[in-house]
């Protein structure tokens, strides 16, 4: 099941449509420049949506992760693992949001 992007970010596709074609030919270079696989990636880039407390980007990553293999249980680690670096309630948080994200996709 493939994560359909947010209404905002279609809205934002549609007014800047040149800004967003090139966010996402970025996206897709850096991928390809190295030898991660799709599910580490969205591992990694769900750790800095965490960070940056951004529920959107959590949740997205989160179902990309999902849909390139990672278990609920990876994500959750991959959340878990950075307590330490970026505090538990920012964790607990991001948690409660993949949470969300794994009763809607039941």
């Amino acid at each position: 099941m493939s994560q359909q992007p947010s209404v905002l970010y279609l809205k934002l596709k549609e007014r800047h449509s040149n800004l967003i074609d090139a966010v996402e030919a970025l996206s897709k270079a850096a991928r390809a420049s190295g030898p991660l696989d799709d599910k580490t990636v969205h591992l990694i880039q769900l750790g800095a949506a965490a960070a940056i407390h951004s529920k959107g980007s959590v949740c997205s990553h989160a179902a990309r992760a999902l849909d390139s293999g990672a278990t609920p249980e990876e994500i959750r680690h991959a959340i878990i693992v950075l307590t330490s670096t970026i505090g538990f309630p920012t964790i607990a948080a991001a948690l409660s949001w993949v949470e969300e994200l794994f009763e809607k996709r039941v």
